[in-house]
C-alpha cells in the first residue's frame, strides 16, 4: 500500500476519533465505552486539498480500543487497535506497530492529538483541545462537526451516527 493511502487511512481514522459523538449517556455511565458507529466525511485543507468518506465502528476507551473503517460497500479499509504500550494498524493484509495510540496519531497527522479529550467528545463533554473547535450542538441528533486549525493542515470533519 502506498504511503499516501496509509497516511490517509490513519488520518481519517484518527480524525474520526476526534469527531465522533453520541447522544448523552445515562448518568450512571452505562454505555460509556460505545460502541459508536456511523459515517464520517473529512476534508483536509493542505496544498492538494483532499476529501474522504468512510463508515466507522469504534469500541473502547482512550486507553484501549479498536476503530474499524469500512467502505460504503462494506469492505474493511483499515483496523486501528490500541492498548497500554502498543497500537497497530491493519490494512491490505499488512500490520504496522506503534508504541502507543499517541505515536500512531502523531505518525498519521504529524501532530500529537489528545486522545482522552476525543473520547470525552464521544461522551458529550466538550473538553477544550488546543487547535481544535468541536461543535456538539447537534449531538442529540447524532451529528457533530470538528475543525482543526492547528497544527496545519486544517481539517474539517463531519460525523453522522447510526441510530
Amino acid at each position: 500500500m502506498n504511503r499516501r493511502r496509509v497516511s490517509w487511512l490513519l488520518g481519517c481514522g484518527l480524525v474520526a476519533l476526534a469527531g465522533c459523538a453520541t447522544p448523552p449517556r445515562p448518568a450512571d455511565g452505562a454505555g460509556d465505552n460505545g460502541p459508536w458507529s456511523g459515517r464520517l466525511a473529512l476534508q483536509v485543507k493542505d496544498q492538494a486539498s483532499q476529501s474522504f468518506a468512510a463508515m466507522f465502528e469504534l469500541r473502547g476507551t482512550a486507553e484501549s480500543g479498536e476503530l474499524t473503517l469500512t467502505s460504503p460497500l462494506g469492505g474493511t479499509l483499515a483496523v486501528l487497535a490500541w492498548a497500554p504500550g502498543s497500537a497497530t494498524l491493519r490494512s491490505n493484509g499488512r500490520t504496522r506497530s506503534f508504541p502507543s495510540v499517541e505515536a500512531l496519531v502523531t505518525q498519521a497527522t504529524g501532530a500529537a492529538i489528545p486522545v482522552a479529550a476525543l473520547f470525552d467528545w464521544l461522551r458529550g463533554r466538550n473538553t477544550p483541545v488546543p487547535g481544535w473547535r468541536a461543535n456538539l450542538s447537534q449531538l442529540a441528533e447524532g451529528r457533530i462537526s470538528a475543525v482543526r486549525h492547528e497544527p496545519q493542515p486544517e481539517a474539517d470533519l463531519r460525523v453522522a451516527l447510526d441510530r
